[in-house]
């Protein structure tokens, strides 16, 4: 029998383009547009496919939103949107060698929680893990709190 997982699996491969890493690798990647995420909401928790779309379109302009104001948006598991500046550099025009200053940009800045980079790469996170677990707890590893010293008499 056909399940509904191996028919959503099917629609999205079908939909996906592949090709090589660019590297040289013969592992093929797909990738999903907004399109496709749009169709995978509205399958997995029964939307149509405008109200999927409006969900998508609002969390994509909170976090737009709240990064532009100078904010940060944490997802635990998934990760968080922040901005980064960039300070003014000196930089080199490469086909007269020239130096040119480069301007102090805004950008905006993701950083993986642990969660998806454990998702992403098992064997990493597997290996973060054991290394944790070989270390000794910083916290026995300190020696006793000195009592604090009285005052010096007048």
């Amino acid at each position: 029998m056909f399940s509904l997982v191996h028919a959503q699996s099917a629609l999205f491969i079908g939909h996906n383009t592949t090709r090589p890493e660019q590297s040289g690798s013969t592992q093929s990647h797909t990738r999903m547009n907004k399109t496709e995420l749009i169709e995978h909401l509205a399958s997995k928790h029964e939307l149509t496919k405008a109200e999927a779309g409006r969900i998508l379109e609002t969390l994509l302009d909170a976090v737009v939103t709240t990064v532009k104001k100078g904010g940060a948006v944490s997802i635990p598991g998934f990760g968080s949107f922040k901005q980064h500046a960039r300070a003014a550099r000196t930089g080199v025009n490469p086909s007269t060698g020239d130096k040119i200053k480069i301007a102090a940009a805004k950008l905006p800045k993701f950083t993986p929680g642990a969660g998806f980079k454990a998702a992403v790469d098992p064997k990493a996170a597997a290996r973060k893990a054991a290394k944790a677990e070989a270390k000794p707890a910083k916290a026995a590893a300190k020696p006793a709190a000195k009592p604090a010293k009285k005052a010096a008499k007048k």
